[in-house]
């Protein structure tokens, strides 16, 4: 937690949200809690479901496995996700 933080919250409850987050950004929708399920997480005390792995996740062993056999057009990507650099025209 950032020490600009401190004393403004409590590191539990920032923890808790954090857990929340996670449960929102699961990679299958029914895994994901509605509205309703979240507002009711974000005030109480009880315990929370443990989240899946995210949906965006990428593992760094296996960009590093790959790194022994680099290739131009390797994928390190486990969700076939891609990066689009752009660049500006003089």
């Amino acid at each position: 937690m950032d020490k600009k933080l401190d004393g403004s919250c409590a590191p539990p409850e920032v923890s808790r949200c954090i857990h929340i987050a996670l449960l929102c950004v699961q990679q299958q929708p029914e895994d994901r809690p509605n509205m309703a399920s979240v507002v009711l997480m974000l005030g109480g005390e009880g315990s929370l479901p443990i989240p899946k792995q995210p949906g965006f996740f990428t593992d760094r062993n296996s960009v590093e496995a790959n790194a022994s056999s680099p290739s131009k057009y390797d994928s390190h990507s486990i969700n076939e996700m891609s990066i689009t650099l752009l660049e500006a025209r003089n």
